[in-house]
Formats: C-alpha cells, sequence, structure tokens
C-alpha cells in the first residue's frame, strides 16, 4: 500500500519513527514533510497529503502533529477526504469500517509510538465494510458537495 505522511514539527519525532516502522512493514511511503523540528504550519502539510490520495497516488495519509486535531480538521477540508483522529482502537476501528476514512491522524502529545504502531497495524488492515454505512458515506459526500465552495466564515 502507498501511505502518505507528514507532520508538522511537534509531530516529527514521531512521523520518522512511524516511517521506519511501517516500511519495515512492506509500505511504500511518501513523505510530504516536514523534515525537521522547525516550525511549520501544518494545513500545509495536510494538504500536500490529502492531495496524494486524491490524485491516486496514495491510498492512504498519516498525519501527526501536536493533538491531531488540527491536521484532521485540515484533511477533512479537502473535497472526497474522510480523516479522522485516531486515539484508541476502536475509533481507529469504526473510522474506516463505518465511515470509510483514508486519512488517519495522531496526536504525538496524546499516543506513544507503542500504541500507535498497534493502532496501524489494525487500520491498514481495515476495509470499509459498507452496508448500512454506506448510505451515511454518500450522505457525508452530498453535504460535502452542498456547501463546496461557501465562504469561510
Amino acid at each position: 500500500m502507498k501511505i502518505a505522511i507528514g507532520s508538522d514539527e511537534a509531530g516529527f519525532s514521531l512521523k520518522e519513527q512511524l516511517k521506519g516502522y511501517l516500511t519495515s512493514k512492506g509500505q511504500e511511503i511518501i513523505d510530504v514533510g516536514c523534515y525537521s523540528t522547525d516550525p511549520v504550519l501544518y494545513p500545509d502539510i495536510a494538504e500536500a497529503a490529502c492531495e496524494k490520495i486524491v490524485s491516486g497516488e496514495a491510498e492512504r495519509a498519516v498525519l501527526v502533529c501536536g493533538t491531531g486535531i488540527g491536521m484532521a480538521i485540515t484533511a477533512n477540508k479537502i473535497p472526497g477526504i474522510r480523516a479522522a483522529v485516531g486515539h484508541d482502537a476502536y475509533s481507529v476501528e469504526r473510522s474506516v469500517c463505518s465511515n470509510d476514512c483514508q486519512v488517519i491522524t495522531f496526536g504525538a502529545r496524546i499516543v506513544s509510538y507503542v500504541y500507535v504502531t498497534r493502532m496501524l497495524d489494525e487500520w491498514l488492515g481495515l476495509e470499509f465494510a459498507g452496508g448500512g454505512s454506506a448510505p451515511k458515506v454518500r450522505e457525508i459526500a452530498e453535504v460535502e458537495s452542498r456547501h463546496a465552495g461557501e465562504a469561510v466564515r
């Protein structure tokens, strides 16, 4: 699987660890930044990772910042992207099985490397279940479509 990965400076160390871990598991990594602990604007990193999914260059993305929240908010602004914060195993599972999520975000100040690797192992092996969740995911896309192009408040 091709996975885009990115972080801000708060998540840089965890991102670097995850790159090595994912590569050791046979995943192909596309690193979209950041590349040091120098401050960056995380929305730029989230956008770059999501563009890899939208273009078909990557199937999923892993984003890391201090809490995971800012990256998830930004990723969800990209049309066609569904992102979730991954801080517990059940939410990580449901993000894919119920919501067909392609982007998972982690908070480097919230979860440990060991816990993140366990959640990633599960997340990468999951597929959208469809069923009763399919109409909900279609409606998410409809809501997105109805509001596309609206001015920021």
